[in-house]
């Protein structure tokens, strides 16, 4: 069975309606993202982190739903080997029905314990505030990667990319490193996809065909063709 392996970024997600650190220019209440993604602000400000990520995990836990982008990946694992390496935290790629999903910058529905990092809590509700523990009678915090700390899947995201038969990138600006990277451990000679209504040419990389449009349009269409093939 041929191996897909797809790179998806918040393109795909904001199809569904979350919000991307894009939205009102990477601001959140006169804060740049970085100042609030961070180590440094959970150290000065935890309570404003944790509002951070309530208010969007409360977006995740009761607003939106999966699009056709990620409807038409579940569906390609009929056909094909496929495993997705998401930069995003939201699980809509999970709720479509995808069943091998590495999460290269955390999980917005999960907590970890700040005193032991392999402590990792599935979340029943949105809300992750003050006083709540782990086992070990720690705060907990976001299962986030904050902006200057080290992206601990990307070893096993490169392994993945290594084996694809078919890659594809899928609504992200290919900008936001290490992730980017992915596409110079992919065998170069392999049949390549990006897709993002922004798509800009990406020089040296063979066999790449961009598609500047939506992933919720160009997937299914994709997809149906991969599946004829």
């Amino acid at each position: 069975m041929k191996k897909i392996v797809v790179l998806s970024g918040a393109g795909i997600s904001a199809e569904s309606g979350v919000k991307t650190f894009r939205d009102s220019k990477g601001l959140w209440r006169n804060h740049r993202i970085e100042e609030v993604a961070s180590p440094i602000a959970w150290n000065n400000n935890p309570e404003m982190v944790l509002e951070f990520y309530n208010i969007r995990r409360k977006q995740l836990f009761e607003e939106v739903k999966p699009n056709a982008a990620h409807y038409a990946l579940a569906e390609l694992q009929n056909n094909f080997d496929v495993k997705i390496i998401t930069q995003n935290v939201d699980d809509l790629h999970e709720q479509a029905g995808s069943k091998n999903v590495l999460h290269l910058h955390g999980e917005l529905k999960k907590a970890r314990s700040t005193a032991d990092e392999r402590l990792v809590y599935e979340m029943k509700s949105w809300e992750l505030n003050i006083g709540d523990k782990c086992e070990l009678g720690s705060q907990l915090r976001p299962h986030i990667v904050w902006f200057g700390e080290s992206v601990p899947n990307i070893e096993q995201a490169i392994e993945i990319s290594q084996t694809a038969d078919i890659f594809m990138v899928i609504g992200t600006s290919m900008l936001v490193y290490p992730a980017a990277g992915l596409l110079n451990y992919v065998n170069p000679d392999i049949e390549k996809y990006y897709i993002d209504p922004n798509a800009k040419n990406i020089p040296d990389i063979r066999n790449l065909k961009i598609i500047r449009e939506k992933a919720g349009i160009a997937l299914p269409i994709i997809a149906k063709d991969l599946k004829i093939k």
